[in-house]
């Protein structure tokens, strides 16, 4: 069997659906099989946040994630070793922060909004996944979860998607959609694009 552990890259706008496809990609693996790491635990402290015109923190852009951070622990998983790390909440006060661990497995899933413009991370991928939506039913997804899961209201749901999420998508993710492997549209159901990747990804594993 091969040791190396395969790199699959997902990724997509902000509230296309990625999550919901993770947690069904790993209903159909165990934690032997596969690992996901997410980018969504390497954000910096709100302190490191960059601010945009109007003083507010902008956590939609590539430097509001700890890259080399990010990229050291997937250099990690890439040679054997297991990775420990803190969940980041997001600023939500009434969630308390699970320790992760993350172990080597033959796949290992890369997660995020910007592992195809880091091209350090990028170059690690052997398969990449752009998971697609429209623009307003990103928005709707969007206003559910930052609100029931972020804790932000309806304004600064909607000041953030239009002065931070929408400029950039257009500019750091949108750009590498044709470039990944694989685009699953993600409007109303994934079940085809997950049915083709998970018999791809299960051969990967039997090696």
């Amino acid at each position: 069997m091969n040791t190396t552990p395969f790199f699959v890259g997902i990724t997509g706008g902000s509230a296309s659906g990625k999550t919901v496809f993770l947690d069904s990609l790993l209903e159909t693996f165990s934690p032997d099989e596969l690992c996901l790491i997410s980018q969504d635990n390497y954000y910096k402290s709100r302190d490191l946040q960059p601010l945009d015109e109007e003083g507010v923190h902008n956590f939609d852009t590539p430097d509001s994630i700890d890259k080399d951070l990010y990229l050291k622990d997937l250099l990690q998983l890439k040679s054997g070793k297991s990775v420990e790390k803190l969940e980041y909440t997001f600023n939500n006060p009434n969630k308390k922060p699970r320790k992760l661990i993350f172990n080597p497995a033959p796949v290992v899933v890369v997660e995020g909004l910007f592992v195809l413009y880091y091209p350090e991370v990028a170059n690690l991928l052997d398969l990449t996944v752009f998971i697609d939506a429209k623009e307003h039913i990103k928005l709707k997804r969007r206003i559910i979860r930052d609100k029931i899961d972020r804790g932000y209201d309806l304004d600064d749901v909607l000041y953030r998607y239009d002065k931070h999420v929408m400029p950039t998508y257009e500019k750091y993710i949108e750009p590498f959609k044709y470039d990944a492997d694989l685009i699953v549209p993600n409007n109303s159901t994934f079940s085809k694009g997950l049915e083709v990747i998970t018999a791809y990804l299960k051969s990967k594993v039997e090696g």
